[in-house]
């Protein structure tokens, strides 16, 4: 018996999936989930996930090549549905042949699963409700992750637990399910595991590993906060359907209240389509996101973040962070 034996056991569905020792996967996170800290998860034996977020085609194929050079174990790349040169991202991940694809922020558009599955690659998607996940996997998709609004950056409006208790039952038996949102400890990752999760996902946790390369400032910032301030964002105009956001409160999060307003206006004069208008404030979030990971500035940048940023209390190595998790998580199994 080894010491994580039951663990592994009851991750070996995702495990095998995935191509890694451990079905714990990092969530893309823009502008954190890069070379060094994707390749440090793998490397870790966990599954380790490029954020390719606004990134242009060459930008991703640079970004997926100077991952290859610091790990040779399995790595995925989360592509957002709604990027303008999706099939073309697609395209970059088919040269490099990259295992996995995380098709995340909407419905895959048609084709997307099939030119992924065409060199060979896996679809992984999200899904906010029991239909949706359903029409997915039998339109294609290979594994599903549920996501709930604890999580950082975009979220859904159910919680994990709600959603855990209505999708796994359904659909544990017969396909691969992640768990994510607001796990910051094992013993959360054993109760998943044993209503039928074949892994989980984790972002907020990994966001300040040493191997992170978000500014000392930006890592300070979750140290400080708790659960009660990662709040999300609210949709100031129901014309224009906004994702929320969940992040640390400050002045950015004031900002984007104003933002939305600016843009609903020019929404209602004609000068831009709702397409136009999404993608205006997704590369506000972008733009404000980048300015608090690379610069720093948590005052007026996004600092996303999950409600389990309660749990980040100091920067430490991923491979430190994964076996303290499945430690916990080997420990809630056995005393069961």
């Amino acid at each position: 018996m080894t010491a994580s034996s039951k663990t592994s056991a009851m991750m070996r569905r995702g495990a095998e999936f995935l191509g890694t020792e451990h079905a714990i996967l990092c969530g893309a996170m823009s502008w954190v989930s890069e070379r060094n800290l994707v390749s440090a998860i793998s490397n870790a034996g966990g599954f380790g996930v490029i954020a390719c977020g606004a990134m242009t085609p060459e930008l991703l194929d640079t970004e997926i090549t100077a991952t290859k050079a610091l790990t040779d174990k399995p790595f995925g790349v989360n592509l957002i549905t709604m990027h303008p040169m999706l099939f073309d991202l697609i395209a970059v991940c088919a040269k490099h042949k990259v295992g996995h694809v995380v098709l995340a922020g909407g419905i895959p558009p048609k084709g997307s699963v099939e030119a992924i599955k065409e060199f060979g690659g896996k679809v992984l998607v999200f899904a906010p409700t029991l239909a949706l996940a359903k029409k997915l996997l039998r339109s294609g998709a290979d594994a599903l992750v549920i996501e709930g609004s604890e999580a950082g950056g975009h979220i859904g409006p159910v919680s994990t637990s709600v959603l855990a208790q209505e999708f796994l039952p359904e659909l544990a038996a017969d396909h691969i399910v992640f768990v994510a949102g607001g796990i910051g400890r094992g013993e959360m990752i054993a109760s998943y595991l044993e209503m039928g999760a074949s892994g989980v996902q984790l972002g907020t946790r990994f966001a300040c590993a040493t191997e992170s390369i978000a500014h000392p400032a930006f890592k300070k910032a979750f140290f400080r906060g708790n659960a009660r301030d990662a709040v999300a964002s609210v949709q100031v105009d129901l014309r224009l359907p906004v994702i929320p956001v969940r992040a640390l409160k400050n002045k950015g999060t004031e900002e984007f209240t104003a933002k939305q307003i600016e843009v609903a206006k020019r929404l209602d004069e004609g000068i831009v389509d709702m397409m136009a208008a999404q993608l205006e404030i997704e590369h506000f979030w972008a733009g404000a996101l980048r300015r608090a990971v690379i610069d720093g500035d948590v005052e007026t940048g996004s600092v996303m973040a999950g409600q389990s940023v309660g749990m980040v209390t100091k920067e430490e190595p991923v491979a430190e962070i994964i076996a303290q998790l499945l430690a916990e998580c080997e420990a809630a199994l056995t005393k069961r």
